[in-house]
């Protein structure tokens, strides 16, 4: 053991040279740490005890026992006990206390602090020495941890020893002998276990001496030979080292292959090429001639032995089938997976039909032709059978099939015609084909026809029910899409119902408009033009929240609503806050639809003052194209949602050159998924800046391009209002005193008014009503009392005060003498009503520019009078 030329004697005397070495960095750290502070005392004797017994002889070999502990916990002791250090633990790479100064905590896991995980244990596994505080109620401490590793740096465990601070000097002053003498311990434990290495080597060898190792040499050569696997070593210089039998029988090497080099036995470029190569190979699979071999490559240089690299060969030829089966499986799998997240991503039927065509091209068929049933398309009930089919989707080389949107009729005997018969597919190999029907429920779809093109494989029993199964998955979103293009078409014909189907001529104001359902689902958005009195017209766009039918019903209502609201001719927040009582009621009283938080963009146009006056409740602000040819976005305040209600509702009046162009649009013309408003305002304005002269028409052709998409996911309605003025002409105003003595002179003013626009025939009921209004208004009124009338259509007498107590018609009985003044405007008049305003009321009449009836009316009147 002591010769210097032995294993065991080199193994002594290096573990002999760390002892002294670890001492003599001992005594040095000691008399260091006695100079300084106690912490530093306290980690530099933890840290150079743990090294010193990380790096002792024996440890690793210990750490690698079956039994750790019987060889470290006695010199973990002794350390422990010559060093004064409070203990002397090991741990191993599963935190298994190994030493303990604690008996009892021997074999226990320690479990590690948040600390040591994250500061420490990346440390040690770095290589690194740790020295870290232990700090408890009372108690503080300096440990170091060594992590030990074997000879190809594989971590074995740690070494941590523990020392309270405040025992450093005494450890220097009183254990200084204790130290030697655990370093002469050592010494002997390392002599031991030098000794003990030197026994287990012997043991290994069995004690056999070189010619019994010779013939376990030949035995294991034999047993080489003999197994059912070809090896083969190969030298780094490229020469076959060793080849067993097999490894000859596979790759058909000379009996002289050893020691040879492969470039020169004979062998293919690329069976030389993978035995010559420095790559590892695992389990790959080489052809050699008409052989598949399984190889497994590996080089030899850094487990101990010489460079180069050793291969094992498997013959694998029969599993080819197997193989080749195993691979179409999980192609199969795959196409099926595909299948499942690819088809029906959407409920359009095209879609869906070219999503399973896509799905099935490439990997299972040349030519995929999908055919619905015509009845289907349109979102009808599927019936049991049929004759003509309509193209839906085609994929595959051109020119192979008839094209999307072509009838295709079923013949008889054809594979069509037993498909669509049965509920199997039906293969016919002279052509390559298999059709297969889409049922659901019993009724016929369509047909999917996969082709194959010639000289590929035709398709056998795995490819029919792999072709089944594509069908099954389809004809289930083709079925919803059926049921949604046929619920889609219910709520559009209901929505378009519920619409204006035209719009009314009104003065100063030329008007169109768009309405584009959306693709996914039919939404609330609604429009409407409303005739006012004065010539003034209200234009209203809204939206409803929710889609289908239950949006369409919504929309109708309110649209009806609104009609009513605005008979009472109430200024436009007026209006927005009884249609959000409304709306706030109808959610209170159903439970099945809510409408709470519906849009409405509310504008009242005056021909007259050129003034549009708008309200809107969560809707997005109208837009104004000027005459020369630019885009204004206004300030209109918002209000919140319909339905919200606790918010009032605000005006903004918006003067409007002749010429100019209004817009007012639901959110889906300038929103989607994929762009905000503002980006789609800024389409909005590059589509229409910049082009003066458009009429409303091209205006609302030109607004639809400039949408997000031309299959919108909302719905759009569009109203674009060109304005004008009534001429100045066809407008005169009188302001009257209050002096009943004044409405003689106002009403002669008027009368020759409406002599000058030659409307002598009415002039005398026109007469009469002014007579009543402005009495009335000096009577009842407050000043200032004003008269106007305007000619256009019709005739219209306004006549407004500073009161907002209105007229009632009433029956005035016989006695009154009052009270039948309002009866005879109301029998003379074609209509007559009041609106307020901000600064009173207005109360209007409207005639006929023609009274063919005059004479009868005017004797009705006063008969009833």
């Amino acid at each position: 053991m002591l010769s210097a030329r032995s294993l065991a004697g080199r193994m002594f005397l290096t573990g002999l040279l760390v002892i002294l070495l670890l001492v003599a960095a001992g005594l040095a750290a000691m008399v260091l740490q006695a100079r300084s502070s106690e912490a530093t005392d306290a980690r530099r004797v933890t840290r150079g005890v743990a090294e010193a017994f990380a790096s002792g002889p024996g440890i690793v070999a210990a750490l690698e026992s079956s039994n750790p502990t019987a060889v470290l916990q006695p010199r973990a002791q002794a350390v422990q006990q010559a060093t004064g250090v409070d203990s002397v633990v090991v741990f191993n790479t599963k935190y298994i206390q190994l030493t303990s100064p604690y008996p009892d905590y021997i074999g226990r896991p320690y479990q590690a602090t948040p600390f040591v995980q994250q500061d420490v244990v990346p440390k040690l596994l770095a290589g690194q020495t740790v020295t870290f505080d232990v700090n408890q109620q009372g108690y503080r401490s300096i440990a170091t941890a060594v992590p030990v590793f074997d000879a190809a740096h594989h971590p074995l465990g740690v070494v941590v020893v523990n020392f309270t601070v405040g025992r450093v000097n005494a450890l220097v002053d009183t254990h200084l002998p204790v130290l030697l003498g655990g370093a002469a311990g050592a010494v002997l434990l390392a002599a031991a276990g030098t000794a003990l290495a030197s026994r287990r080597l012997l043991r290994q060898t069995r004690g056999l001496g070189p010619t019994e190792l010779a013939r376990m040499y030949e035995h294991h050569e034999a047993v080489l030979h003999a197994v059912r696997e070809g090896v083969l070593i190969i030298g780094g210089d490229g020469r076959l080292t060793l080849v067993n039998d097999e490894a000859r029988r596979l790759l058909d090497l000379p009996p002289d292959a050893e020691r040879q080099p492969v470039a020169a036995l004979g062998l293919d470029p690329a069976t030389a090429a993978l035995l010559t190569s420095p790559d590892e190979v695992t389990d790959g699979i080489h052809r050699a001639g008409e052989r598949l071999l399984a190889v497994n490559k590996r080089p030899t240089a850094p487990y101990g032995g010489l460079p180069g690299s050793v291969v094992t060969l498997r013959d694998t030829t029969e599993l080819h089938d197997l193989t080749d089966r195993i691979e179409a499986a999980g192609e199969r799998r795959h196409l099926l997976y595909e299948a499942g997240l690819r088809i029906g991503r959407t409920l359009d039927m095209t879609r869906t039909c070219e999503e399973l065509a896509e799905v099935a091209v490439g990997g299972f068929a040349d030519t995929v032709s999908v055919d619905l049933v015509d009845a289907v398309t349109r979102g009808e009930e599927p019936p049991r059978t049929a004759a003509l089919l309509r193209r839906t989707a085609l994929l595959g080389p051109p020119g192979t099939a008839a094209p999307v949107g072509a009838t295709v009729t079923v013949t008889g005997g054809s594979p069509q015609e037993r498909a669509v018969s049965g509920t199997e597919a039906v293969t016919d190999a002279h052509h390559g084909t298999l059709t297969v029907p889409l049922r659901m429920r019993g009724g016929l779809l369509g047909l999917v026809q996969f082709r194959r093109a010639p000289g590929s494989p035709p398709f056998d029993a795995d490819d029919v029910l792999l072709a089944q199964d594509l069908a099954a998955r389809a004809a289930v979103s083709v079925d919803n899409a059926r049921r949604f293009t046929r619920e889609h078409g219910t709520a559009v014909a209901l929505q378009r119902s519920l619409l204006p189907r035209s719009l009314p001529e009104r003065t100063g104001l030329d008007v169109a408009h768009r309405y584009l359902p959306a693709t996914a689902g039919v939404g609330g958005d609604w429009f409407d033009v409303i005739a006012l009195p004065g010539f003034r017209t209200a234009l209203v766009v809204g939206d409803v929240v929710g889609v289908g039918i239950n949006a369409a019903v919504a929309m109708g209502r309110l649209r009806t609503a609104i009609r009513t609201f605005c008979a009472l001719d109430l200024p436009p927040d007026e209006v927005l806050g009884r249609l959000d009582e409304l709306v706030s009621q109808l959610d209170e009283e159903s439970t099945d639809v809510s409408i709470t938080g519906s849009t409405c963009v509310y504008a009242v146009y005056d021909p007259v003052s050129g003034v549009c006056t708008v309200s809107r409740a969560g809707h997005p602000a109208p837009v104004v194209l000027t005459p020369d040819g630019r885009i204004d976005c206004p300030e209109v305040p918002v209000s919140p949602p319909l339905g919200v209600g606790g918010h009032p509702f605000e005006t903004s009046e918006i003067p409007l050159p002749p010429g100019s162009q209004l817009l007012l649009f639901s959110d889906g013309l300038v929103e989607s998924r994929d762009q905000d408003a503002d980006q789609g305002l800024e389409r909005l304005r590059a589509g229409l800046e910049g082009r003066p002269g458009l009429s409303p028409e091209e205006v609302g052709t030109a607004a639809l391009q400039a949408a997000p998409g031309p299959q919108p996911t909302d719905d759009i309605a569009l109203l674009v209002a060109r304005t004008g003025l009534l001429p100045p002409d066809h407008v005169a105003e009188w302001e009257v005193p209050s002096d009943p003595a004044a409405v003689g002179p106002v009403r002669n003013a008027c009368v020759k008014q409406l002599a000058e626009w030659g409307l002598e025939e009415i002039s005398f009921n026109t007469e009469l009503i002014l007579s009543e209004l402005i009495t009335n208004a000096i009577r009842y009124g407050v000043p200032p009392v004003r008269v106007r009338l305007l000619r256009d259509t019709t005739l219209v007498c306004e006549v407004s005060d500073g009161s907002s107590t209105a007229p009632h018609l009433r029956w005035a009985a016989t006695t009154d003498e009052g009270g039948r003044g309002i009866f005879l405007v109301a029998r003379l008049a074609h209509r007559w009503g009041t609106r307020y305003t901000a600064s009173g009321k207005v109360i209007w009449s409207e005639q006929p520019l023609t009274d063919t009836a005059a004479p009868e009316g005017l004797l009705s009147a006063f008969e009833d009078w």
